[in-house]
């Protein structure tokens, strides 16, 4: 009996030495334990989809729906839908929530700004949506296109704060310039910009960066730091879109997105790893690895991988290229990878021109890098360290300026 006793002692005393799992409360957690304060006596709208809910999992469309003190009268999609049913890239049309009965406009169809008829009786518009961190993700853009719209229309306008998976540090790319203002590039932002989705609103709506500006309120989280990653919230995560399974996937969306646009290539896409590998019928996978592994990038290694893509680019057919694996995520520069990829089969098969194999994508490249020069100067011959300087060039500014919009240290 001593002796398990001792066991018993030993293993307690190990466990206190074992840090506990950081548990952050989201904005949805911190506002139902403030009895809703910010819409008692209001009508409300939520914008949201299946990541919208609690750290319990519990959707905010139903908590809202339930709390007692909550007139919940409308619901907003953005891309892929209110309740997850729609796939990437897919038109939404207005329908009613079948467990609520609730009306459901479309953002991400014909109208991708609420209009006054879909807003009218509306008081507050709440916004609930898991961001990426990357400007090219479109759930950011619709967020500031509807405070366009609370602001033309007199409505107050809430964000649910939520974690940023890149965290609060990292700041990668060039500001979006004029002439590539899209829905892909809809803010004069880097294109990694280090901010949760409430502190890029109140950005937003201080810095000019909307038509105009409107009635901000943010719901902060309680608990988050801009160090940690996803995993160290101690909540779950729930697939932003279909290819962004795993909080992992943030991460390797920037290290091959702008690439992926192009369509020459699978970027796993199609395959069991979205976005973590580069691979062709072009290239030996082999060489490909040694080759980015030679050229010492911090934090990553390349490791040779062969696939056959199940649909999307090289469907049924036998690609092989490189996995990539970040190896230290502190010291890995996300968006480089992929320029890196691509002036290396360049240089193994010049032949491989990608722009040249491309031609109807390159506008759709030059808007998800946010500026023309990106394209005007790599496409000659593929060397980063023609674009390095321009791709990093606003990011000081951009962080000291980011700087006093910060929640969380």
């Amino acid at each position: 009996m001593k002796k398990i006793v001792l066991i018993f002692g030993l293993f307690i005393a190990a466990c206190a030495h074992i840090p506990a799992q950081s548990v952050v409360k989201l904005g949805i957690d911190v506002l139902r334990e403030r009895n809703f304060d910010a819409l008692e006596g209001k009508r409300v709208g939520l914008v949201t989809n299946p990541t919208g809910v609690d750290r319990f999992l519990k959707s905010t469309v139903d908590i809202l729906f339930e709390a007692e003190n909550v007139a919940l009268v409308a619901l907003y999609g953005p891309e892929h839908g209110v309740r997850g049913d729609v796939r990437a890239g897919d038109k939404i049309a207005d329908a009613k929530d079948e467990k609520t009965g609730i009306p459901v406009f479309s953002l991400y169809g014909s109208t991708r700004k609420p209009t006054r008829e879909m807003l009218e009786g509306i008081d507050v518009l709440v916004y609930d949506i898991q961001d990426i961190g990357c400007r090219s993700y479109t759930y950011i853009s619709t967020m500031g296109l509807v405070m366009e719209a609370c602001a033309e229309y007199g409505i107050e306008f809430v964000v649910l704060d939520r974690p940023n998976p890149l965290g609060g540090e990292k700041v990668e790319g060039c500001l979006t310039e004029d002439g590539n203002i899209s829905f892909v590039s809809q803010f004069k932002i880097p294109y990694v910009y280090g901010l949760t989705c409430g502190e890029l609103a109140m950005m937003l709506n201080e810095e000019g960066m909307l038509s105009r500006k409107c009635n901000l309120t943010v719901v902060p989280m309680e608990g988050w730091e801009r160090s940690m990653n996803f995993t160290q919230t101690g909540l779950h995560w729930i697939l932003t879109s279909p290819h962004v399974p795993e909080a992992a996937s943030s991460h390797f969306y920037v290290t091959t997105g702008i690439l992926g646009e192009l369509n020459v290539v699978s970027i796993g896409v199609g395959y069991t790893l979205p976005f973590q590998l580069v691979a062709t019928d072009s290239i030996q996978a082999e060489v490909l690895a040694n080759r980015l592994n030679n050229l010492s990038l911090s934090g990553v290694h390349f490791r040779p991988i062969y696939i056959k893509p199940y649909y999307s680019v090289g469907k049924d057919m036998d690609y092989q290229g490189v996995q990539i694996h970040i190896t230290d995520y502190k010291e890995v520069a996300l968006s480089d990878i992929q320029f890196y990829i691509m002036q290396e089969i360049y240089d193994m098969n010049p032949k491989y021109d990608f722009f040249k194999l491309a031609p109807s994508r390159i506008r759709m490249w030059n808007l998800v890098c946010g500026a023309d020069y990106i394209y005007n100067e790599f496409s000659k011959g593929y060397r980063f360290e023609n674009i390095k300087e321009y791709w990093y060039k606003d990011n000081e500014a951009f962080r000291e300026k980011s700087q006093k919009y910060y929640l969380y240290k």
